[in-house]
């Protein structure tokens, strides 16, 4: 059994909430701990590669949500120790601290970020798998990740008007209400769904290594996993140089800063809506915009290292990045659901690649932007990064030119 539409509309309403969520850290705890607290931009760096490589435990989320039987208290579950870690890590930054205590405190909080994100995320992805009927995967999977977007935009926006004037006292007013209304809401999605569509297909490997390995032996879903890995090492290299680059270049307050992501992200929102519309109509194919939004996402980045207005080429690099991710995720959405008893590690080893880039993606270009600034100005060191994300879209994008050729890798038509 599946979803009709409405049911699918109330179920992405968990992605949103782990969306919202997972802005937090990236964004606006990235921006304080850089400028308000002045710590090197490894620091943070540093703490959101480690929250993407717990998530190196995704296939065992996935799994275990196939052999339980049960979804939904994996998404709940993990949103909970989401928001506990987004809550420890605010403490963290409003408290005066020791450096020593204040990094121990981090490092836990961001690791049960990342579980939680890892449990609920790769649990949710596998649930509305099954629950959306085949034809409509790739409608179903851009919905998704538009309210993932739409998610991180209310709560970058919404925090930074919370937080305006910002002071360590409100911040440890706003980050436990985004927790509590974050959860409230994936409970909102989540109850009373899986009775509807019955029971989870039993295993087709009960045990978590045979899985993997009937997983990584389909030539199509290793296939994708490599392109996964490239194209958002180069996705993510910006996400924590944004806000930074925009208050020691432009001069932008931690509100305003914060704000411009969530523009970012209204950016990516409208290049999804634009993509899928196109493709419905059959003016190209999913494959072939994300080809277009990796060269758009360059050009915006470009701009951007250029020296070129600010938030023109924030915003074209959103509407790339929205155009890009529209043809990944439809084809993810179906390889995880080609075989029946194993959706959940399949979409488990697709999100530990996807992890394991954006974690290394951080840590490349936190690296990269302490070395540079060390012998640059501010704003050629922040260009030295831009240029590095815009030389690795291009490879994204003549990757994926590869990929849609490849045997090994299902075609999507348009509007799929």
């Amino acid at each position: 059994m599946t979803l009709g539409w409405g049911g699918l509309a109330r179920l992405c309403l968990a992605n949103a909430a782990i969306g919202g969520l997972a802005a937090l850290p990236v964004n606006l705890f990235n921006r304080l701990m850089t400028v308000e607290l002045a710590w090197p931009a490894l620091l943070p760096g540093f703490l959101v590669a480690l929250h993407y490589a717990v998530q190196i435990s995704r296939p065992f989320w996935g799994h275990r949500s196939d052999t339980k039987g049960g979804r939904t208290p994996f998404i709940l579950g993990g949103i909970a120790v989401v928001g506990v870690g987004l809550v420890m890590a605010a403490w963290a930054i409003a408290t005066p601290l020791s450096p020593q205590v204040a990094i121990a405190v981090w490092i836990l909080a961001y690791a049960l970020i990342g579980f939680g994100i890892g449990a609920a995320g790769t649990s949710f992805l596998a649930l509305l798998a099954t629950a959306s009927p085949d034809a409509q995967k790739g409608a179903v999977a851009t919905f998704a990740w538009l309210m993932l977007i739409a998610g991180a935009i209310i709560s970058s926006i919404g925090a930074g008007i919370a937080l305006k004037p910002y002071s360590p006292e409100r911040l440890m007013l706003v980050v436990p209400a985004v927790a509590v209304i974050a959860w409230a809401l994936s409970y909102i999605a989540t109850v009373g769904v899986e009775k509807r569509l019955g029971a989870v297909p039993a295993p087709s490997e009960p045990a978590l290594r045979p899985a993997l390995r009937a997983t990584w032996a389909d030539p199509a879903a290793r296939a994708f996993t490599g392109f996964v890995f490239l194209s958002i090492l180069a996705f993510y290299l910006s996400e924590l140089v944004l806000e930074p680059f925009a208050g020691h270049v432009h001069g932008l307050t931690p509100d305003a800063s914060t704000r411009l992501s969530g523009g970012k992200d209204g950016a990516s929102l409208i290049g999804m809506l634009a993509a899928g519309a196109l493709s419905s109509f059959g003016l190209g194919n999913l494959r072939g915009w994300a080809v277009t939004g990796c060269i758009i996402s360059a050009l915006g980045l470009v701009g951007l290292g250029a020296g070129l207005p600010l938030l023109p080429f924030t915003v074209v690099l959103g509407f790339g990045n929205g155009l890009f991710v529209v043809g990944a995720i439809g084809s993810m959405m179906r390889l995880a659901a080609a075989q029946e008893g194993a959706t959940g590690t399949r979409m488990g080893v697709f999100g530990a690649a996807q992890a394991i880039a954006a974690g290394l993606a951080g840590l490349i270009a936190t690296g990269t932007l302490d070395l540079a600034r060390l012998a640059l100005p501010d704003g050629a060191a922040y260009a030295v990064v831009f240029g590095l994300e815009a030389v690795l879209f291009i490879a994204a994008a003549l990757v994926a030119v590869r990929i849609l050729h490849h045997p090994a890798t299902p075609q999507l038509q348009p509007g799929e």
